[in-house]
Protein backbone atom coordinates (compact mmCIF):
# COMPACT_ATOMS: atom_id res chain seq x y z
CA UNK A 1 0.00 0.00 0.00
CA UNK A 2 1.48 2.98 -1.01
CA UNK A 3 0.62 6.40 0.90
CA UNK A 4 -1.96 7.62 -0.45
CA UNK A 5 -4.07 5.15 -0.12
CA UNK A 6 -3.62 5.60 3.63
CA UNK A 7 -6.32 7.60 4.09
CA UNK A 8 -8.94 5.22 4.47
CA UNK A 9 -7.60 4.42 7.83
CA UNK A 10 -8.60 7.69 9.20
CA UNK A 11 -12.43 6.75 8.69
CA UNK A 12 -11.56 3.97 11.57
CA UNK A 13 -11.91 7.32 14.21
CA UNK A 14 -15.67 7.43 15.24
CA UNK A 15 -15.64 9.04 18.28
CA UNK A 16 -13.59 11.96 17.69
CA UNK A 17 -15.58 13.72 15.07
CA UNK A 18 -17.38 16.31 16.89
CA UNK A 19 -14.56 16.43 20.26
CA UNK A 20 -16.26 14.26 22.82
CA UNK A 21 -16.23 10.47 24.02
CA UNK A 22 -19.05 9.58 25.83
CA UNK A 23 -19.18 12.72 28.97
CA UNK A 24 -15.42 13.92 28.64
CA UNK A 25 -14.52 17.08 26.66
CA UNK A 26 -11.79 15.60 24.63
CA UNK A 27 -8.45 17.60 24.63
CA UNK A 28 -5.98 17.89 21.40
CA UNK A 29 -2.80 16.07 21.59
CA UNK A 30 0.69 16.83 20.02
CA UNK A 31 1.63 13.35 19.30
CA UNK A 32 6.24 13.12 18.91
CA UNK A 33 8.09 10.84 17.82
CA UNK A 34 11.14 9.87 19.87
CA UNK A 35 14.50 9.27 18.57
CA UNK A 36 15.85 12.48 15.61
CA UNK A 37 12.73 14.37 17.37
CA UNK A 38 12.82 14.65 21.00
CA UNK A 39 16.25 13.27 21.33
CA UNK A 40 19.54 12.46 19.63
CA UNK A 41 18.99 10.49 16.54
CA UNK A 42 21.23 7.12 17.16
CA UNK A 43 21.69 4.18 15.47
CA UNK A 44 19.46 1.39 17.50
CA UNK A 45 19.94 3.23 20.58
CA UNK A 46 19.58 0.28 23.51
CA UNK A 47 21.03 1.94 26.62
CA UNK A 48 20.29 5.26 29.24
CA UNK A 49 23.71 6.53 28.76
CA UNK A 50 22.77 6.96 24.89
CA UNK A 51 19.84 8.90 25.90
CA UNK A 52 20.50 13.17 25.08
CA UNK A 53 17.59 15.58 24.31
CA UNK A 54 17.76 17.43 21.71
CA UNK A 55 18.05 21.66 21.84
CA UNK A 56 14.26 23.14 22.45
CA UNK A 57 12.63 19.88 23.21
CA UNK A 58 12.16 20.64 26.58
CA UNK A 59 10.61 24.09 26.25
CA UNK A 60 8.43 22.54 23.53
CA UNK A 61 6.83 20.26 25.77
CA UNK A 62 6.73 22.96 28.24
CA UNK A 63 4.74 25.25 26.30
CA UNK A 64 2.31 23.01 24.50
CA UNK A 65 1.61 21.26 27.62
CA UNK A 66 0.79 25.30 28.94
CA UNK A 67 -1.74 25.63 26.24
CA UNK A 68 -3.99 22.81 26.44
CA UNK A 69 -1.83 19.86 24.86
CA UNK A 70 -1.50 16.51 25.74
CA UNK A 71 2.38 15.65 24.39
CA UNK A 72 2.75 11.78 23.65
CA UNK A 73 5.09 9.95 22.59
CA UNK A 74 4.44 7.33 19.76
CA UNK A 75 8.12 5.43 18.72
CA UNK A 76 8.95 2.19 16.60
CA UNK A 77 10.99 0.54 18.65
CA UNK A 78 12.27 -2.22 16.20
CA UNK A 79 15.97 -2.95 18.49
CA UNK A 80 13.41 -5.21 20.56
CA UNK A 81 12.01 -7.36 17.77
CA UNK A 82 15.22 -7.43 16.46
CA UNK A 83 16.54 -9.01 19.56
CA UNK A 84 19.39 -5.95 20.41
CA UNK A 85 17.77 -4.71 23.77
CA UNK A 86 14.47 -6.23 26.08
CA UNK A 87 11.57 -4.51 27.17
CA UNK A 88 13.19 -4.01 30.47
CA UNK A 89 15.86 -2.62 29.04
CA UNK A 90 13.19 0.05 26.65
CA UNK A 91 11.71 0.89 30.21
CA UNK A 92 15.38 1.78 31.29
CA UNK A 93 15.94 4.00 28.64
CA UNK A 94 12.38 5.63 29.10
CA UNK A 95 13.02 6.26 32.70
CA UNK A 96 16.27 8.34 31.72
CA UNK A 97 14.20 10.11 28.87
CA UNK A 98 11.47 11.44 31.11
CA UNK A 99 14.09 11.87 34.19
CA UNK A 100 16.13 14.21 32.01
CA UNK A 101 12.98 15.80 31.27
CA UNK A 102 12.39 16.67 34.94
CA UNK A 103 15.60 18.10 35.24
CA UNK A 104 14.47 20.96 32.67
CA UNK A 105 11.00 21.09 34.23
CA UNK A 106 9.61 19.57 31.47
CA UNK A 107 7.31 15.90 30.87
CA UNK A 108 4.83 14.09 28.18
CA UNK A 109 1.65 12.84 29.32
CA UNK A 110 1.59 9.60 27.61
CA UNK A 111 4.41 6.76 25.71
CA UNK A 112 3.81 4.36 23.63
CA UNK A 113 6.15 2.26 21.53
CA UNK A 114 5.66 -0.56 19.20
CA UNK A 115 8.59 -3.37 19.23
CA UNK A 116 8.54 -5.38 16.23
CA UNK A 117 11.21 -5.33 13.91
CA UNK A 118 9.97 -4.55 9.80
CA UNK A 119 10.13 -6.89 7.03
CA UNK A 120 10.30 -4.28 4.46
CA UNK A 121 12.61 -0.95 4.13
CA UNK A 122 9.63 0.44 2.80
CA UNK A 123 8.31 3.46 5.45
CA UNK A 124 5.34 3.82 3.49
CA UNK A 125 3.84 0.32 3.90
CA UNK A 126 1.62 -0.51 7.04
CA UNK A 127 3.05 -3.84 8.15
CA UNK A 128 0.99 -3.91 11.58
CA UNK A 129 -1.23 -1.57 13.13
CA UNK A 130 0.63 -0.34 15.45
CA UNK A 131 3.71 0.00 13.42
CA UNK A 132 4.08 3.64 11.99
CA UNK A 133 3.02 4.50 9.34
CA UNK A 134 0.56 2.52 10.92
CA UNK A 135 -2.12 4.77 13.38
CA UNK A 136 -2.64 2.27 16.17
CA UNK A 137 -0.36 3.65 18.64
CA UNK A 138 -2.08 6.93 18.02
CA UNK A 139 -5.79 5.22 17.88
CA UNK A 140 -5.08 3.85 21.26
CA UNK A 141 -3.28 7.05 23.13
CA UNK A 142 -6.92 8.32 21.75
CA UNK A 143 -8.99 5.81 23.56
CA UNK A 144 -7.23 5.63 26.89
CA UNK A 145 -6.64 9.47 27.46
CA UNK A 146 -9.83 10.76 25.42
CA UNK A 147 -7.58 12.61 22.86
CA UNK A 148 -9.36 14.53 19.88
CA UNK A 149 -7.44 13.58 16.88
CA UNK A 150 -9.16 15.80 14.92
CA UNK A 151 -7.46 18.64 16.26
CA UNK A 152 -4.02 16.74 17.42
CA UNK A 153 -0.54 17.11 15.70
CA UNK A 154 1.95 14.57 14.68
CA UNK A 155 5.51 15.77 14.59
CA UNK A 156 8.44 13.82 13.97
CA UNK A 157 11.77 13.11 11.35
CA UNK A 158 10.82 11.01 9.06
CA UNK A 159 8.25 10.28 6.28
CA UNK A 160 6.62 7.32 8.28
CA UNK A 161 5.93 9.66 11.26
CA UNK A 162 4.25 11.94 9.31
CA UNK A 163 1.75 9.05 7.31
CA UNK A 164 0.90 7.97 11.17
CA UNK A 165 -1.07 11.33 11.46
CA UNK A 166 -2.60 11.47 8.22
CA UNK A 167 -3.90 7.59 8.45
CA UNK A 168 -4.77 8.94 12.27
CA UNK A 169 -6.62 11.55 11.06
CA UNK A 170 -4.64 14.03 12.77
CA UNK A 171 -5.56 18.10 11.92
CA UNK A 172 -1.77 18.06 10.62
CA UNK A 173 1.79 16.50 10.81
CA UNK A 174 4.86 18.54 10.59
CA UNK A 175 8.46 17.18 9.72
CA UNK A 176 11.46 18.33 11.78
CA UNK A 177 14.90 18.62 9.97
CA UNK A 178 16.77 17.48 13.84
CA UNK A 179 17.06 13.41 12.61
CA UNK A 180 16.80 11.67 9.32
CA UNK A 181 18.13 13.13 6.79
CA UNK A 182 14.90 13.09 3.87
CA UNK A 183 14.68 14.60 0.33
CA UNK A 184 12.49 16.69 0.33
CA UNK A 185 10.98 15.80 -3.10
CA UNK A 186 9.23 12.64 -0.94
CA UNK A 187 7.55 14.43 1.70
CA UNK A 188 4.14 15.30 0.17
CA UNK A 189 3.99 18.67 -0.72
CA UNK A 190 1.37 20.27 2.09
CA UNK A 191 3.01 18.81 4.86
CA UNK A 192 5.54 21.57 6.44
CA UNK A 193 8.88 21.03 6.67
CA UNK A 194 10.80 22.77 9.80
CA UNK A 195 13.71 23.11 11.46
CA UNK A 196 13.46 21.88 15.03
CA UNK A 197 10.53 21.09 17.29
CA UNK A 198 10.62 25.05 18.83
CA UNK A 199 9.91 25.84 15.24
CA UNK A 200 7.18 23.08 15.16
CA UNK A 201 5.38 24.67 17.84
CA UNK A 202 5.83 27.93 16.45
CA UNK A 203 3.59 26.78 13.41
CA UNK A 204 1.15 24.99 15.49
CA UNK A 205 0.64 28.47 17.40
CA UNK A 206 0.44 30.18 14.23
CA UNK A 207 -2.14 28.25 12.80
CA UNK A 208 -4.71 28.05 16.05
CA UNK A 209 -3.99 31.82 15.48
CA UNK A 210 -5.20 31.57 12.04
CA UNK A 211 -7.88 29.45 12.55
CA UNK A 212 -9.06 31.67 15.44
CA UNK A 213 -8.93 34.94 13.67
CA UNK A 214 -11.03 33.11 10.56
CA UNK A 215 -13.24 32.09 13.16
CA UNK A 216 -13.92 36.44 14.59
CA UNK A 217 -13.71 37.44 11.04
CA UNK A 218 -16.43 35.10 10.38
Amino acid sequence: MRWHRFLKFAKLVAVVDHGYYGNWIMRPAVFLDRDGTLIEEKDYLTRPEQVRLLPGASQALREWRNAGYACVVVTNQSAVGRGMMTEEDLREVHREFERQLAEDGASIDGLYYCPLAPKTSDKTVIEHPDRKPGPGMLFKAAREMQLDLSQSWMVGDSLSDMLAGINAGCRGTILVRTGHALDPSTVPADIPIVADLLAAHAYILASNQHVHHRRAAG
